[in-house]
């Protein structure tokens, strides 16, 4: 998570960073990094309802609550080279 900090010297979060990936039994999968915080979803509208609401759970404490979240969507992809 990025973070910032205040005129008092306190440092506080501003952005949650999730790893989106495609679930091999469709929809997505979404994981942040640095924290354990997990979700999934069959449509990415549901993903980020789904994110925002697991971060609201992890951070109950408001002031340490980041303020954006970045999803990150990997694909991998896998391309064979020809032998030369």
């Amino acid at each position: 998570m990025k973070t910032d900090t205040v005129d008092s010297g306190i440092l506080f979060a501003m952005e949650l960073i999730f790893e989106v990936r495609e679930a091999e039994e469709g929809g997505y999968i979404a994981r942040a990094l640095g924290y354990a915080i997990f979700t999934e979803a069959e449509t990415w509208e549901e993903l980020r309802d789904n994110v925002r609401e697991a971060a609201s759970l992890h951070f109950e404490d408001e002031s340490e609550r980041p303020k954006l979240i970045q999803l990150h969507f990997v694909k991998d992809e896998l391309i064979a080279l020809e032998a030369a």
